[in-house]
């Protein structure tokens, strides 16, 4: 990512016209969902790691190749972020790809820590104590002081660097600590103190399919300090040695050692790659080829004011421009960068094989399951660049693995979560007229993961393929008795035919548009598949047997097994693609008010777990979209909050937080291939929004008292505006969209079925 002159002079801008501009960096809460969620749902439905959003406060640019965070866990484990708000012992500033806010693993890492007085290498003897009063976070920079160490640590980044300031606060002995956070007792160092340099890497290790192996890549870094070393040598589990090299022991590491005087500060320059240590030096001598923390540091932050810029709110609430803001820098956290300066990246589910970019970036790290309902969407809008990219990266990978991932993490193939969202996410960028890429290319692998199996046993075990096709296939819906052993998350049946249904929508709608007729018709008879799992005697999704009968007992409200992370009542509103059909299965849209008003009565609504985002917004198809704008408002107003604890899940890469962001502009993708944004009321004055392309949307709300929140009008570029959904095309072209809102609930606004938005054709010839 290069960061451009005028970026800069934004910056300069921003610092020098006082009241005139406001900087929105401010409103950015790094600590945020680094404590445990204190939100009702997350108290009545989370358990275990679901009790935490897991976002770190990390220092970076938005979707850089790596994150850098206070550390105080040491490990690399699966749903330990490396940072923890309820912690007390820091032990050091990690170089992270931690997937944020997630329960997946950080892999690749490193983490610098500074030490006073004798030299220590175990982190129970180095780790130090702190209170958060000790901190300063910000996505530009993090600080902290170090008082049993009389020493003050800092970090800036750039996307694939980071500059740190060590500084001493009393005459003493000082000494860096680098290791390689590696958990399978690997991992490389080199100090050459002489010229100031350190250079190792941290092997990538797979989960979920191929839990254990290597990934075929390293996590590089070269690091270049800029004082004289007086002393160095490297550690191991403890021990102490004087040569210069080590590798592949437990808790290897180097260190280098020093004498500062009071006020004296060291710098430390940190590249990282996943190409290689060359790769890592192109990286520092392209981002930071000087000594100069601070400028760095003001780069980042103009790269930060830029980006948030994009969205300009007015309200009088300041809590809710720090959420929103907040929530957008969490947006931006991923997908990862992987590719060097130079365009170098290691190549998908290869082993030690690097590849080169011609033009745009490399991305990974996709929580698919979770960013293709909001997340990339949102920057479908405001970054259709990034959305190229990202569909390019995802064709690649297809191409070298043979396979389109599932749910491709660490630049390899896992088949976590069910079902099949790259297809989401390349059909609904083709059908957008999103991006530059081979059309015909993309619509056949995506075809092949809708109608073929891989005909080696190896390859599936590798993760490749849905699981459970065949099943599918067969059936028209997934049975109980396929228990889908190859898979992290076995069974889940229903939901695996629900969500492989909406994946067969968005295949089918790309092949439309390819004017690929036999398989469009086949295709979109497959996104009616929902329909077998839906028992019409309980009004809700059930598993369901080979021989066609239900599975019993039925609890709808307790988990399970043929359920991904929730019940049977709140996956029974998964159908994003026809939700006039899943109406019809209820008796028509009575019968879905009911059901909704029913998930929401009971308290079942769990905002914590992606299934049910689009549950508020579904009140869009009843003669009561009324209800949508106050569970919305409900939702933004309870399931969010300012602090540690504000939010109420897993973030899984930044869709819970994209949720926010679209429910508090008042408009949400319920179904992202179609192009439909539902309208809802917005929370905020006035949004501006500065589109990728260049267009401006306004969003203006009008009220009729304080706290007025139902619409009774809407009007786009000044013409009364019927609809209660508003589409894309219409959108990027730019325009002002007036939102009315009253006290009482308007019951004739957007509620007859021509103002709403279609499901799937009844009858394909």
């Amino acid at each position: 990512m290069r960061i451009d002159k005028w970026v800069f002079a934004f910056a300069l801008l921003i610092s020098c016209s006082g009241a005139k501009a406001q900087s929105l960096v401010q409103y950015v809460q790094p600590m945020a969902g680094s404590g445990v969620a204190t939100t009702p749902a997350a108290l009545k439905h989370g358990a275990g790691s679901e009790l935490f959003a897991n976002t770190i406060p990390a220092v970076t640019t938005p979707f850089a190749m790596t994150q850098w965070t206070p550390q105080t866990q040491t490990t690399e484990d699966k749903c330990i972020p490396p940072y923890r708000y309820s912690d007390d012992h820091f032990s050091g500033i990690r170089g992270s790809h931690w997937l944020s806010g997630s329960c997946t693993q950080d892999y690749g890492s490193l983490t610098i820590m500074p030490v006073s007085g004798h030299l220590k290498t175990a982190a129970t003897d180095y780790a130090v104590s702190f209170k958060h009063t000790d901190e300063q976070s910000s996505p530009y920079q993090y600080s902290i002081n170090l008082n049993a160490y009389h020493l003050q640590a800092a970090v800036t980044a750039t996307a694939r660097c980071a500059i740190m300031k060590f500084t001493a606060l009393k005459a003493d002995s000082v000494y860096l600590l680098i290791t390689p956070n590696s958990n399978y007792n690997q991992g490389f160092v080199k100090i050459d103190a002489a010229s100031g340099e350190i250079e190792g890497y941290n092997p990538v290790h797979r989960i979920y399919q191929g839990w254990g192996k290597e990934a075929g890549f390293k996590g590089y870094f070269v690091i270049s300090i800029n004082k004289t070393i007086n002393t160095a040598g490297t550690f191991a589990n403890g021990k102490i040695f004087s040569e210069t090299v080590i590798n592949n022991q437990k808790s290897v590491g180097a260190y280098a050692g020093f004498k500062l005087k009071a006020g004296e500060s060291i710098e430390v320059r940190i590249g990282t790659s996943f190409s290689s240590l060359a790769g890592a030096r192109k990286n520092l001598q392209a981002e930071i080829p000087n000594w100069d923390f601070e400028g760095t540091a003001a780069k980042n932050k103009a790269v930060w004011e830029r980006s948030l810029s994009q969205i300009s709110l007015q309200t009088a609430v300041e809590k809710d421009k720090r959420i929103f803001y907040t929530s957008f820098y969490h947006a931006m956290q991923q997908p990862r960068l992987y590719n060097d300066v130079d365009g170098s990246y290691p190549e998908f589910a290869s082993v030690n094989k690097i590849g080169k970019l011609q033009d745009g970036n490399y991305y990974d790290d996709f929580s698919l399951w979770d960013i293709y309902r909001a997340h990339l969407p949102l920057f479908e809008l405001l970054r259709p660049s990034l959305v190229s990219d990202v569909a390019n990266s995802l064709i690649l990978k297809g191409q070298q693995g043979g396979w389109l991932p599932i749910f491709p993490c660490w630049n390899n193939y896992t088949s976590e979560m069910v079902g099949d969202h790259c297809s989401s996410v390349i059909a609904s960028a083709y059908l957008k007229g999103i991006g530059r890429f081979n059309a015909g290319e993309a619509y056949r692998l995506i075809r092949q993961n809708a109608f073929d199996t891989p005909a080696s046993k190896d390859d599936y075990m590798e993760g490749k393929g849905r699981r459970a096709l065949n099943s599918y296939l067969k059936y028209h819906y997934i049975p109980v008795e396929d228990s889908v052993p190859d898979a992290f998350h076995k069974k889940e049946q229903v939901s695996r035919t629900l969500e492989y249904a909406y994946d067969d929508y968005a295949v089918a709608m790309m092949a439309k548009k390819l004017g690929k007729a036999a398989d469009y018709k086949q295709l979109i008879k497959r996104a009616g598949y929902y329909s077998n799992v839906f028992d019409k005697g309980t009004g809700m999704v059930r598993g369901r047997h080979a021989d066609g009968t239900w599975v019993s007992p039925y609890a709808p409200d307790n988990k399970a097994y043929y359920i991904t992370e929730g019940t049977p009542r709140q996956y029974t509103f998964y159908v994003p693609q026809d939700v006039p059909g899943l109406s019809r299965l209820m008796g028509g849209a009575g019968g879905l008010e009911n059901a909704l008003d029913s998930i929401f009565a009971k308290n079942e609504y769990w905002h914590g777990n992606e299934p049910g985002h689009q549950i508020p917004f579904m009140y869009n198809f009843t003669a009561s979209p009324w209800k949508t704008q106050r569970e919305v408002r409900h939702i933004l107003a309870t399931e969010y909050g300012d602090g540690p604890g504000g939010l109420s899940g897993n973030d899984d890469a930044g869709q819970m937080s994209a949720w926010y962001m679209f429910g508090a502009m008042g408009l949400y993708p319920l179904n992202p291939v179609s192009g439909q944004y539902l309208l809802s009321s917005p929370i905020f004055d006035k949004i501006t929004v500065r589109l990728g392309n260049g267009k401006i949307v306004e969003v203006v709300t009008h009220k009729t008292s304080k706290t007025a929140q139902y619409i009774h009008a809407v009007k786009w570029n000044r013409q009364v505006f019927n609809n209660n959904y508003i589409t894309y095309d219409t959108i990027v072209k730019g325009g002002r969209l007036d939102i009315y809102l009253q006290e009482q609930p308007d019951k004739q606004w957007g509620a007859r079925p021509g103002m709403q938005p279609k499901g799937i054709p009844q009858n394909v010839n």
